[in-house]
């Protein structure tokens, strides 16, 4: 039986900034638990997803994360991505300052082709174990993301530090919008989508029901039994 785990919402987010400033590595130590200290640069898009919880484990999200290439030659191909996402994360390398001063710049092609109506922006430093090589400060990082009035964060993907803490807060941020009725979903629109009952041995199950108080799956059994099992 082919299961997939039922969620609430599900919000497409992309990932922007210059090559190599460690967008592959961060998704990937967040959906895989995975790090490597090289990656090949990426070619177009890639495509990552997860299912997290917010609102202490009551809401689950499912993200769709798209992994943008920051080579020139590429954006024509990205930009394509941009409209149905409804969050952004921009991504510079603190230890390298150009990344940094091009965050206006990639703000700006985000801002071309997002309704500014229905977007989170998030501000992402990379590589903050890096201590000796920094380039860029904590502060300079906070002033910027103030001044566009976008939300900051520093993380390690090496460390894991902070990587969780960045997918959730923009989670929450998205999902505040669209309680408040400030986000809406609209056909055609791929940003947000709402969940849907999922079908297991013949039974339909919501997310509130397939899964237990401590957030782990329950399945029925098959051939009809009422007991559950784990998943």
């Amino acid at each position: 039986m082919v299961f997939e785990a039922p969620f609430d919402y599900q919000f497409r987010l992309i990932l922007i900034g210059d090559s190599t400033v460690g967008k592959s590595t961060l998704l990937r130590v967040f959906t895989d638990c995975q790090f490597t200290t090289w990656s090949d640069p990426t070619v177009g898009v890639d495509f990552f997803a997860k299912i997290i919880t917010i609102r202490n484990g009551r809401v689950r999200i499912k993200l769709q994360l798209w992994d943008t290439a920051g080579q020139e030659k590429f954006r024509s191909i990205t930009r394509s991505y941009y409209r149905n996402s409804v969050g952004a994360l921009l991504l510079y390398d603190m230890t390298r300052r150009s990344t940094f001063e091009h965050l206006s710049d990639w703000l700006l092609e985000a801002r071309r082709h997002i309704d500014p109506s229905r977007v989170v922006y998030q501000v992402v430093s990379c590589k903050s174990d890096m201590l000796d090589d920094r380039e860029v400060t904590a502060e300079e990082g906070k002033t910027f993301a103030e001044f566009y009035g976008l939300d900051f964060i520093e993380t390690s993907a090496k460390n894991q530090y902070n990587v969780d803490e960045t997918f959730r807060r923009i989670a929450e941020n998205i999902y505040n919008r669209v309680e408040s009725g400030q986000f809406a979903m609209e056909e055609g629109w791929e940003g947000i989508k709402k969940g849907s009952p999922i079908s297991a041995n013949g039974i339909s199950l919501t997310t509130a029901d397939a899964y237990n108080n401590n957030g782990s799956a329950q399945l029925p059994i098959a051939n009809g039994a009422s007991n559950w099992c784990c998943y």
